[in-house]
């Protein structure tokens, strides 16, 4: 298991049980890393050991370090207020979920927006 040197509260929204699947995959490699991770979707289940919850946990803001995206701008309207409250350092934007609109709304809000794949930045020591 590789362990980095600063733990993050990360938040996986689009999580899924299917093991096919990137926000599956992202979500072991983010918890194998040795992160907390928070499973967010619209499936039921548990991955690395965590359930899927159906809305947004209630968190301090700043508690969430980062979010990474695995739902499409259309379902991300629903979920853009609650993740703005929370005040992550950053949202990852993965293949398939950027949205130009709320990456310079964050921005604007003093979130970062990072466009780029969870899988990528965790197998290449990045993250």
């Amino acid at each position: 298991m590789k362990t980095n040197l600063k733990q993050e509260k990360v938040l996986v929204l689009g999580a899924h049980p299917d093991p096919s699947r990137y926000a599956y995959r992202a979500a072991h490699m983010l918890k194998d890393a040795g992160h907390d991770i928070v499973l967010v979707g619209r499936r039921d289940g548990s991955v690395a050991g965590s359930e899927i919850q159906r809305e947004i946990p209630s968190f301090a803001p700043g508690e969430i370090d980062t979010v990474t995206l695995y739902v499409n701008p259309t379902i991300q309207e629903g979920y853009k207020s609650v993740v703005e409250a929370l005040q992550p350092n950053r949202v990852i934007f993965n293949p398939g979920t950027e949205n130009p609109e709320w990456m310079i709304s964050l921005k604007a809000k003093g979130i970062e927006p990072d466009v780029a794949c969870t899988l990528v930045l965790l197998s290449t020591g990045q993250y």
